[in-house]
């Protein structure tokens, strides 16, 4: 076994192989670029070295620069993670000519598995049913409105190389693919320093269904359960689940036994996904192989037991898989929502900006559920504009599907961050959706329950009676402090707390009557209903938990001035208390409207402009492209939302923008 590996990445993936090479014995090795000099990973590590400036390009993907690492240390293998450079065939050649071990498949598994157009043909010869779509090299946007003719639409255009939803197009029309193929050339090559794109046929209402396998170096693959990761949006995933509410044994075993057969064709020797994409009827089609560990990889330890970085390692110091597949037994069921640096309100722009407040809920085994969440940032680190967004994945298991997402219901709620925005609001909403807790799943599932984007939705029934309930607690534990206070002109135990109050939550009024009843407060509504709440809540604290009637509750809490902003249930809305003479003197009070900014386009999210697409004078129309802004390696097109005419030009290609600065006004 090898006394030491280098981990060639950073952020929640490296802390994640760390974690698991620490509890083998085997010490470890971190790279940091200038932007994570501070990271956690580098921390974490018993060792780190600085490997140069921010941007990837100049750091994580300079092959010679983690050699020269490993030399350094003495590192004897290369963890790749995830991204960067975990699907580059040069990468293990490399190491391999360096006398280090890549922990990780063979060189010639990635080059017939990691290119998109190469493992569909080495698919369709190992009998993997698979996507109508043409295979080769396509050279210009002509061509692939040729082939998308040809095809039939809708179609996909998608990179060769990479993953991640980057380099990854659906169109409809042949105006859409010449746009779509040249917004996926310009994100792979920046991605993955690799233009080649394909078309394949895009599968109306598919699921996205992929298969774990792992292999070793003595021949042997099995495969461990499906997980399903058909919530996506832009073709990135949001929710993983493990396994799929769609399958049965016999579609799983069918599955598998082919991902199996794919996986022995090119003699794949490490943890790899065969993706599928899945019609509603269970049939299915090959989309692509992963020739590295998965972001949802989780889900799949959950249900299966199994540490698929401990196997990686132990596959890649020769040893023989420990289990065969008939001992391969699923077991309950794993939710994986990931924690994204980006803004849902805004049609989830990326959001960059230190973390002011990181409070994850607590991981562990809780009744029945067990909570886990895997990150790589801290309170007070910088979520930087040169990498992915992800913060954090926070997975819940549970025995039963409907257990595993109430788990992680609440984990969300009591999932605090501040500092920038991020979209644990909409995973919280998603939680409550009846759609996904059905299983009625799509890969278009957000597009078609939130074709506006998103809003938080204002609290409604029960959801309310808990956020009022709590509103009113917070209320009295506030009072309690304030009445507590030293050096008062009057005692403390001479003022009168009134038990009539008001709750005045999203513009709605919630009377009731609060009474302490031992160490509990009991809230009495006006119908009569009586819900006792108890929480050790503290004021300043960014999460309210305790007890509301008989259910575990978690809400975030954030102060306003006379009053609380509250977050429940993917629901949000601000909460004020008073007593009955405040409510009705308050109801008098005229509300303040914001002024818009209709005539002006705001950079939605600190980015680099790539392009300005229009010009001064130039008339407009509604929906027409104006400029294209790239973070965190995504580009973004900004388009106009009415017809008009530009005025002014603020910005030009190469500027960097903070968020809100003005890219251009209109007359």
């Amino acid at each position: 076994m090898f006394e030491k590996i280098l981990i060639a990445n950073r952020g929640e993936i490296a802390c994640r192989v760390i974690k698991t090479a620490r509890r083998m014995g085997i010490k470890t090795v971190a790279v940091y670029s200038d932007a994570d000099r501070d990271a956690v990973h580098v921390a974490m590590a018993d060792e780190a070295v600085h490997i140069g400036p921010a941007p990837a390009a100049q750091s994580y993907l300079l092959i010679d620069k983690i050699i020269d690492a490993c030399k350094q240390t003495g590192a004897q293998a290369v963890h790749p993670g995830y991204g960067f450079l975990s699907e580059r065939e040069a990468f293990p050649k490399a190491l391999q000519a360096a006398g280090i071990v890549f922990i990780g498949p063979n060189p010639g598994a990635i080059a017939a598995m990691g290119d998109k157009i190469e493992s569909k043909k080495a698919a369709a010869a190992a009998n993997v049913s698979t996507v109508p779509g043409f295979l080769g090299v396509i050279e210009s946007p002509e061509h692939a409105v040729t082939i998308a003719d040809e095809i039939g639409y809708p179609v996909m255009i998608k990179a060769s190389a990479g993953g991640g939803g980057k380099g990854m197009r659906i169109a409809h029309s042949s105006d859409e693919v010449a746009e779509g193929f040249a917004r996926a050339k310009s994100e792979a090559s920046s991605s993955f320093g690799d233009d080649r794109v394909f078309v394949e046929k895009f599968i109306t209402d598919p699921r996205h269904i992929e298969i774990q396998v792992i292999g070793d170096k003595h021949g042997n693959v099995i495969y461990l359960g499906e997980r399903e990761c058909s919530i996506q949006r832009r073709n990135q995933k949001v929710i993983e689940e493990a396994p799929s509410p769609l399958l049965d044994e016999a579609t799983r075993r069918k599955m598998g036994e082919q991902a199996v057969a794919l996986a022995k064709a090119v003699n794949y020797d490490s943890a790899g996904t065969v993706e599928f994409v899945a019609g509603q009827d269970k049939s299915f089609y090959f989309l692509e192989m992963n020739t590295r560990l998965q972001v949802e990889h989780p889900v799949t330890e959950m249900i299966t037991g199994l540490d698929l970085v401990e196997l990686m390692i132990r596959v890649a110091a020769g040893e023989k898989l420990p289990l065969s597949q008939s001992e391969v037994k699923l077991d309950g069921w794993a939710v994986e929502s990931r924690v994204y640096a980006e803004d849902p309100t805004r049609n989830f722009l990326p959001s960059i900006g230190r973390l002011a407040t990181y409070r994850p809920p607590e991981e562990g085994r809780f009744g029945k559920a067990i909570v886990r969440n895997d990150t790589g940032v801290e309170e007070g680190g910088e979520i930087a504009i040169h990498y992915d967004p992800m913060i954090a994945k926070l997975v819940t298991w549970a025995p039963t599907r409907a257990e595993a997402i109430d788990s992680q219901a609440e984990a969300l709620d009591a999932f605090a961050i501040e500092g920038i925005r991020h979209n644990i609001p909409f995973l919280a909403a998603l939680m409550a959706h009846p759609r996904w807790r059905e299983g009625n799943l799509s890969t278009g599932f957000i597009a078609e329950e939130f074709p506006e984007g998103f809003v938080a939705p204002e609290p409604k029934g029960e959801v309310a009676r808990r956020m009022a309930a709590a509103a009113a607690a917070i209320d009295h534990k506030l009072n309690q402090r304030k009445r507590g206070i030293s050096g008062q002109m009057r005692d403390s135990s001479l003022l009168h707390f009134e038990r009539d109050r008001v709750v005045v939550l999203a513009g709605e009024t919630y009377p009731v009557t609060v009474d302490t009843q031992d160490d509990e407060l009991v809230v009495t509504q006006d119908d009569g209903t009586t819900l006792t709440v108890a929480s050790d809540w503290r004021p300043g604290e960014p999460v309210w938990s305790g007890t509301i009637g008989s259910d575990r509750v978690a809400i975030q809490v954030r102060g306003l001035l006379n009053g609380v902003a509250l977050q429940h249930a993917g629901a949000a809305a601000e909460a004020r208390v008073y007593t009955r003479r405040e409510a009705e003197l308050a109801a008098l009070m005229p509300v303040k409207e914001a002024a818009g900014s209709g005539k002006q386009v705001l950079c939605p999210m600190p980015g680099l402009v790539k392009a300005i697409l229009v010009k001064e004078g130039a008339e407009v129309k509604n929906g027409e492209p104006l400029a294209i802004v790239e973070a965190m390696k995504m580009e973004n097109v900004l388009r106009a939302e009415r017809d008009a005419t530009v005025a002014k030009i603020h910005a030009k290609e190469g500027d960097s923008l903070a968020v809100d600065a003005v890219i251009l006004e209109f007359a």
